[in-house]
């Protein structure tokens, strides 16, 4: 990410409450996406987007084994910023679909220790 004052992500907290192990990432969500973060359990069903989150908190590399995850090609799956994966497209049971990409090791500024990091980049909850 562009080091500036502007922070365009904000934490995005389990729906539910916390899980029972600590996260190997740490999940951001774009706050232009956070509304809908936070209605995620009354749309999908708590169930679905805790799903999501425990996939992306946990292993976002790879492919889901409940809902369909695939890479978006051309522009759209661009990494936002050096060491960001491609987007990953990730679809919750015909309801929507939400976008992100994850860094194994981000850090922020030139002393910044290395985070894993994930973050949503968009949230579309109509259906395809």
């Amino acid at each position: 990410m562009p080091e500036s004052a502007y922070q365009p992500f904000e934490p995005a907290r389990r729906p539910g409450g916390k899980p029972q192990r600590k996260p190997a990432y740490r999940v951001l969500v774009h706050r232009r996406y956070a509304h809908l973060w936070a209605e995620l359990p009354q749309r999908i069903g708590l169930e679905s987007a805790q799903q999501f989150y425990d996939h992306v908190a946990f292993s976002p590399g790879t492919v889901s084994p409940i809902n369909r995850t695939t890479l978006l090609a051309g522009k759209a799956g661009r990494p936002w910023a050096d060491g960001f994966s491609r987007t990953v497209h990730y679809e919750i049971s015909g309801a929507g679909r939400i976008n992100y990409q994850y860094n194994d090791a981000y850090t922020y500024g030139a002393t910044g220790d290395a985070h894993r990091v994930v973050v949503i980049l968009t949230i579309e909850l109509a259906s395809h």
